[in-house]
């Protein structure tokens, strides 16, 4: 958040008259692009070949957020509201719906599942407001058989698993505790192990960038390696539902800390190029110092004191 916001300017829609002639004018560019006289690669899409754009554009917004670089959240999020105006443009030449709809269906949803806002329903907390938006979404989708219909199928995997045990829990379907997670946890490692190292053993070794490298030695039995992958499996989901009892994100935890890691490998590239070697030419010490010394300096940045 900016550091001179005016609070008194929260919850202040923006001047309707300039808003409307800016979507309106959007939408007519949309509709000229898909227009006989429009551009031929707009016109040729679909709802299923815009999707990687949509998906992609999604992912860009996510890291523009986190440079925090208001310039390019303002660029990211027009591409975004671009995929939805052309989404909705192809559904109206197709006959099935139009960018009003989609506007006035999530107009809808937004008031009746706000009823502590917009109705007489009170809401002294965020639990409370949880539990009014649960109860009109179960109004909404009645229809369901299952708690767990309405998960996206495509969702990341991680973001899913959160998601399922998240909607298993509201009807009490839960480790009552959330730190008997941890016992599930070693328990899940184990079965891994069980799979992975004779005996089950998971060879005394520290973790250090010192001594000879071994060569992965491939699993050759093919439902032995199911096995792993299915044991593999179910480490990562406990993850992911220790995640959630946290309020943590996990996907968002990952995405961070794969930043994390890419930001300090090419820092090691960088010094390297500074010193005039090729990473493919030096030891793995020499790598392993640099990244400790891009991490010391990142958490130096962060001190005010420094």
């Amino acid at each position: 958040m900016s550091k001179d916001h005016d609070p008194a300017t929260f919850g202040a829609a923006p001047n309707a008259d300039q808003t409307a002639a800016a979507f309106v004018r959007l939408t007519e560019v949309i509709a000229k692009l898909r227009s006989p006289e429009g551009c031929p690669w707009d016109r040729q899409q679909t709802l299923a070949t815009i999707k990687p754009y949509t998906l992609e554009e999604t992912y860009e917004l996510l890291e523009a957020i986190d440079s925090d670089d208001n310039a390019a959240i303002c660029e990211e999020l027009g591409d975004v509201l671009l995929q939805v105006v052309l989404d909705a443009q192809i559904a109206k030449d197709e006959q099935r719906f139009d960018i009003i709809s989609v506007i006035d269906g999530i107009t809808k949803k937004m008031v009746e599942r706000h009823p502590h806002v917009f109705g007489d329903a009170v809401a002294k907390n965020a639990e409370d407001v949880s539990q009014h938006w649960d109860k009109a979404k179960r109004k909404e989708k009645s229809d369901r058989e299952s708690v767990l219909d309405g998960i996206p199928v495509e969702l990341p995997g991680l973001a899913k698993a959160a998601r399922i045990t998240k909607k298993a829990a509201q009807v009490g379907y839960d480790f009552p505790h959330r730190a008997m997670l941890f016992d599930k946890l070693n328990e899940e490692v184990a079965e891994l192990a069980d799979e992975l190292f004779e005996n089950g053993q998971v060879p005394d070794i520290a973790a250090s960038v010192d001594g000879p490298r071994t060569e992965d030695e491939p699993v050759e039995d093919a439902a032995r390696q199911d096995r792993i992958e299915g044991e593999l499996g179910d480490v990562l989901f406990v993850i992911a539902n220790i995640a959630r009892r946290w309020q943590v994100n996990p996907e968002e935890a990952l995405r961070k800390s794969n930043a994390k890691f890419e930001r300090r490998f090419r820092y090691i590239e960088t010094r390297l190029r500074e010193q005039g070697l090729d990473i493919r030419n030096v030891s793995i010490q020499q790598m392993e110092e640099l990244y400790q010394e891009g991490k010391r300096r990142e958490h130096n940045s962060l001190d005010p004191a420094l």
